[in-house]
């Protein structure tokens, strides 16, 4: 897809992998809306891209709430590429998480990702083009020991891209799943402790930065890619859990957290 004269949204564009990518678009000539909650970030975030040449709408939403998707997509028609980037979620055991956190950790990534994709693809499907992003965590693909909530979201996440793909087969619309590794981002200052129970086996897949984050979230769209899984160590760990379920599994939760 040529992105120059497109129109964008990304979630979760306040920092982190979503400001990037956002600031990627808006380099390829597309007009990008950037999503999430803090207007005041949002709005340092569309002053970056204007500064530098580009084009940027800001649009405070929580898109925890499904009324607040509905309104979003009210106010803002159809883009050609849809970003959901948007998460949230500490890494606890299931019994040490409330409802109320394992409510909200579903709600963002995975049921905010489904509703917003929901409001666009009737328009996406009637002209018959647009492409869809899903980023995505390694947890989608290599479970490990304390982290049920957030990784069980991110698992649906998963297979709302699975599933979404044999739909859109032949309609013109496309979607792509990119998971980078552990990304230098604000994600583990905003969860404290989730750093800690990345198992030591994991440790070896070097961490990438937001902007390699963005460069791939533009590549998958430019390029129509179905999945890109990177740096390639992640790769090499998700085709071991595949070829080797039982050995990955193992190392995971010997180098993983206990209790």
């Amino acid at each position: 897809m040529q992105l120059s004269g497109k129109k964008v949204l990304v979630t979760g564009a306040s920092q982190g992998i979503g400001a990037e990518a956002a600031f990627r678009f808006a380099a390829h000539g597309a007009h990008v809306h950037l999503v999430a909650r803090s207007a005041e970030l949002l709005d340092l975030q569309v002053k970056r891209i204007i500064e530098f040449g580009g084009s940027a709408t800001a649009h405070v939403a929580d898109l925890a709430d499904a009324a607040q998707i509905h309104a979003l997509a009210e106010a803002v028609p159809a883009p050609d590429v849809l970003v959901n980037n948007a998460g949230v979620g500490r890494w606890l055991f299931l019994d040490d998480t409330t409802a109320d956190e394992l409510q909200t950790m579903t709600s963002v990534p995975y049921l905010a990702a489904l509703l917003l994709t929901r409001e666009y693809l009737g328009a996406m499907r009637s002209r018959g083009s647009g492409w869809i992003v899903n980023v995505n965590s390694p947890v989608s693909r290599l479970p490990i020991p304390g982290c049920v909530g957030y990784q069980s979201s991110r698992w649906a996440l998963r297979g709302l891209t699975a599933s979404l793909r044999l739909d859109l087969r032949g309609t013109g619309v496309g979607i792509s799943e990119v998971v980078p590794g552990k990304v230098s981002s604000e994600y583990f200052a905003n969860n404290p402790g989730a750093e800690e129970r990345i198992p030591a086996i994991a440790r070896l897949i070097p961490t990438v930065t937001p902007a390699q984050c963005a460069k791939a979230i533009v590549d998958a769209v430019e390029k129509e890619r179905a999945e890109h899984l990177f740096p390639w160590q992640l790769k090499a760990f998700e085709i071991s859990g595949r070829l080797f379920p039982g050995l990955t599994s193992y190392l995971t939760w010997k180098t993983g957290t206990h209790r």
